[in-house]
C-alpha cells in the first residue's frame, strides 16, 4: 500500500512547535541507521492547529536497540513494550512498529510482534491516530485516509471497528474522549459497533480505564464526556449506581462543567479534588438519607465514614482508587461538612486545622459555590480566617500528616512507690 504525501504547504505544520527533544531523538534512531517518525496524539493535535501533550516517536529499533542507544531509556510494559526516554521531567516515549493480526477478534494479551511502518498504522485505533510526521522532509505520510477525515471531523476505527473494540475495549473509551474534545461525528459503523460492544469494556484493565478518566477530569471537556459516557451505555457498565445517580441528578455535570471553565483559565488540578467533585453530589445525596433516617445529626466520625463508603460504591465494582487519593478524597468529602455544620448552626469563629490538605477542601467549596450561590458567605467567611493564616494556601497535600507513619512515643516505665525501686 502506497501511502499519500501531504507537504508543509498542505499541512501547515510549523517546524517550531516540533518539541526540541522528540526531534533530537528522531535523528539520533536514524543516524543510527533506524526509520523514525512522530505518530499518534501529537501530529493529530499540530494538524488540529492544538498543542500536544506529547510527542511520541515510533521506529523501526526494537526496544533493546533503543536502550543502547540512548542512556536515558527505560523499558516498561509486557503487554505493549516500549521505551521511555527521559530528559528532566520530561518523557519522549518510543515505540517498536508492530504487526499483530489486525482483523482477529479476541482480546490482546499480548502486542509484541515487530512489523513494518504500515503494519502498525493497520493495527492503530483511529484513523486521525495513524498519521505520521517526518520532522526532517516536514512531510505527512497517510496510510488510511486519516488527514481527510481530520479536515471532514470524523471519527472512524481503522479496519473493522467491531474487531478493533473486542480485541482492546480502551478503544471504546478513546473513542468518547476525542468526541468530547473535538466534537468530532462518528462514523457510523464505528458508533454502531460501540453500541454492539459495550458490554465488553469489562474485560479491560480498569487502571488503563481510570487513567482515562482521570485524563479526561483534566482535559477541560469533562462534562461532555460523562455525558457521552452515560448516553452510549458504557458508564452504566463500569459503576451501575453512578450511573443511575447521573440519570436523576444534574448537580454532577454543573459541577463538572464549573472544572471545565476553571481548568481552561487556571490550568489543571489536583487529582484528588478532581475525584472529590465527581463524588461530592452522590454523597450529599447519602448524607441527607442518612441524616432523614435518625433522630439526631451524625457527627464527623459517622460522616467520614460515609464518605468512604460512597467512594467505594462508585468506583469498587470495578475500579481499584490509589489508596493515598481514596483517603484525600474522604477527608475533602468530611471536611465540607465541618465548613458548613450539617446542623445548620452557624460558624461563628472558624478554627482553621492545622492541616495542609484544607486548602484544597476549600477549593472544593469554591467550586460548589458556582453552583450554589447560598454558599458563597460560607466560603468568605472561611477565606478570611485562612488568609490570617497563609501558611496554609502555600502547604502541599504531600506534608499530610494523616498520610504518614506516626513516630511512637516512648513510653515511661512506671515508677513504684521508693521502697520498691532498685539501688
Amino acid at each position: 500500500m502506497q501511502p499519500k504525501i501531504y507537504h508543509v504547504d498542505e499541512h501547515k505544520i510549523a517546524l517550531d512547535k516540533i518539541d526540541q527533544h522528540a526531534f533530537y531523538v528522531i535523528q539520533k534512531l536514524r543516524q543510527a541507521g533506524y526509520t523514525a517518525y512522530l505518530v499518534g496524539g501529537g501530529v493529530r493535535d499540530l494538524l488540529l492547529n492544538q498543542s500536544p501533550k506529547d510527542f511520541d516517536v515510533s521506529t523501526s529499533a526494537k526496544p533493546e536497540e533503543i536502550r543502547a542507544l540512548f542512556r536515558n531509556a527505560i523499558l516498561i510494559g509486557r503487554r505493549f513494550r516500549l521505551a521511555h526516554i527521559r530528559f528532566g521531567k520530561k518523557v519522549i516515549e518510543v515505540s517498536t512498529f508492530r504487526s499483530g493480526a489486525t482483523e482477529e477478534a479476541g482480546l490482546i494479551v499480548r502486542d509484541n510482534e515487530w512489523g513494518s511502518e504500515e503494519q502498525d498504522v493497520l493495527r492503530r485505533d483511529f484513523t486521525i491516530n495513524g498519521l505520521f510526521y517526518d520532522p526532517e522532509s516536514q512531510q505527512v505520510i497517510d496510510y488510511v485516509d486519516g488527514y481527510p477525515d481530520l479536515e471532514k471531523r470524523i471519527l472512524r476505527a481503522i479496519g473493522q471497528p467491531d474487531v478493533r473494540f473486542t480485541q482492546d475495549p480502551v478503544r471504546m473509551i478513546r473513542l468518547i474522549k476525542f468526541c468530547a474534545r473535538f466534537h468530532f461525528e462518528v462514523h457510523r459503523p464505528t458508533f454502531e459497533a460501540l453500541l454492539n460492544c459495550k458490554g465488553e469494556i469489562l474485560k479491560s484493565s480498569s487502571a488503563r480505564i481510570l487513567e482515562e478518566l482521570f485524563r479526561m477530569l483534566e482535559s477541560g471537556s469533562a462534562k461532555t464526556f460523562f455525558h457521552l459516557l452515560h448516553e452510549y451505555g458504557l458508564l452504566h457498565s463500569l459503576s451501575p449506581i453512578f450511573a443511575d445517580h447521573l440519570a436523576n441528578d444534574a448537580q454532577t455535570l454543573h459541577l463538572l462543567g464549573v472544572i471545565d471553565d476553571e481548568m481552561h483559565k487556571k490550568g489543571p488540578l489536583d487529582r484528588s479534588l478532581l475525584l472529590a467533585a465527581l463524588v461530592f453530589p452522590l454523597f450529599n445525596k447519602q448524607l441527607q438519607n442518612m441524616m432523614a433516617a435518625h433522630t439526631r445529626p451524625p457527627h464527623l466520625g459517622q460522616i467520614a465514614e460515609l464518605a468512604h463508603k460512597t467512594i467505594d460504591l462508585i468506583f469498587e465494582p470495578f475500579f481499584s482508587i490509589p489508596r493515598r487519593i481514596r483517603g484525600i478524597v474522604g477527608y475533602l468529602l468530611t471536611a465540607q461538612c465541618r465548613m458548613i455544620p450539617i446542623d445548620g448552626r452557624p460558624v461563628r469563629r472558624p478554627r482553621v486545622p492545622k492541616d495542609p490538605l484544607f486548602s484544597m477542601a476549600l477549593h472544593l467549596l469554591q467550586l460548589r459555590t458556582a453552583i450554589d450561590p447560598e454558599l458563597l458567605p460560607h466560603y468568605t467567611l472561611w477565606t478570611e480566617s485562612v488568609c490570617a493564616m497563609p501558611e496554609q494556601m502555600n502547604a502541599s497535600p504531600d506534608d499530610h500528616t494523616a498520610f504518614r507513619k506516626r513516630r511512637r512515643r516512648r513510653r515511661r516505665r512506671r515508677r513504684g512507690p521508693p521502697h520498691e525501686r532498685p539501688l
